[in-house]
């Protein structure tokens, strides 16, 4: 049997038990195909914060780059102030490992409610894809007089050609493989210099993808689209802020955060890539058993699905499906170890 090594960082919260329940699945469903997943544990998280004041370091970074991908429970305590380590690991890792594109399907699945009245499967199937290294998340910040009532905060944002391009590229090539239509989704009548770029860089691309039809959207008008007319979409590419709010709502429209997978991809192979669910660590449910696991199951399989194991992934895909709709059908609370033992039993 051949293996992958996984850096397993299960963080905090709810983050433990969903990355348990994920590494259980896609490790069955990896060995199908003959292919041992061997998790390594790297403890990042509040934990650590709080006990050492260490964030992310050089030894850390140098063990998550022997993995062969990287996969992220959950980070958030309300112990540690805001943004620690957000900024301190998850951008952290992002930008070391340049991991440049943020991949974020919204896919309905069968047995998943919609706050969308009507709304089925065949009609919600996009992928937002986000530039991941930029944006605001990327600029320096500073401030003045705080705490006072003229207190002054000042961030910039950094948009580069290089990283536009890649984005938008990745986004192109994964329309050849889907129905061969990309959104681009900006701001350009306010953020005029960025916007400058994004524009052009579209272009280009388009030119490159003749076969590929492309449209571009207002991010405000954009929310107003998704939810109206979600069938419309097939991949949506757009900025680092941007894709980060759009990917919530895609998430929502899809069924919630509990379905929301997501990929923080290294285009080049020099680096590896981290997969995580878009949920947050959700403190106040953390024990209870009642986190729900498919979002972390589905992004393992994304997982796998850039491991190049693609029957493995599938079979990820297809068991929280059929494990969703064997609970709705039995109209069962969701336990996250019972949702986790049933997707696994659907692998095979």
């Amino acid at each position: 049997m051949s293996t992958r090594t996984i850096a397993v960082i299960a963080g905090d919260g709810i983050g433990p038990e969903v990355t348990d329940e994920a590494l259980k699945v896609a490790t069955a469903a990896a060995r199908v195909d003959g292919v041992t997943l061997e998790p390594e544990a790297v403890d990042l998280g509040a934990r650590r914060y709080l006990e050492s004041g260490h964030v992310l370091d050089d030894e850390d970074l140098a063990r998550l780059a022997k993995a062969d991908a990287i996969l992220l429970g959950a980070l958030g305590d309300p112990r540690v102030p805001p943004g620690i380590l957000e900024r301190g690991v998850i951008v952290g890792i992002r930008r070391h490992f340049r991991q440049s594109v943020n991949v974020r399907p919204v896919k309905l699945l069968e047995g998943v409610a919609s706050p969308l009245r009507d709304l089925t499967p065949d009609r919600c199937d996009m992928v937002i894809v986000r530039e991941n290294t930029e944006g605001l998340y990327a600029g320096g910040s500073s401030a003045a007089q705080t705490g006072t009532p003229y207190a002054t905060a000042v961030q910039t944002s950094v948009t580069t050609h290089a990283a536009t391009r890649a984005a938008i590229n990745y986004a192109f090539s994964l329309a050849t493989s889907r129905r061969r239509h990309v959104t681009v989704c900006h701001k350009t009548n306010i953020l005029v210099d960025a916007g400058r770029i994004w524009s052009s860089v579209s272009d280009s691309e388009s030119a490159a993808f003749p076969d590929v039809e492309v449209d571009y959207a207002h991010v405000d008008a954009m929310t107003l689209h998704m939810v109206q007319r979600p069938d419309t979409f097939d991949v949506i590419v757009t900025d680092n802020l941007f894709g980060d709010i759009l990917s919530d709502l895609g998430a929502a429209i899809a069924g919630g955060l509990g379905f929301a997978a997501s990929a923080n991809l290294n285009l080049d192979g020099a680096f590896p890539s981290m997969f995580e669910p878009v949920h947050g660590s959700a403190p106040d449910i953390a024990g209870s058993g009642r986190a729900h696991p498919a979002a972390a199951i589905l992004s393992a399989g994304m997982m796998l699905d850039h491991l190049g194991l693609d029957a493995a992934a599938e079979r990820c895909r297809t068991a929280v499906a059929r494990a969703s709709a064997e609970l709705a059908a039995g109209g069962r609370e969701v336990r996250t170890v019972d949702f986790g033992d049933a997707a696994t039993s659907f692998v095979s």
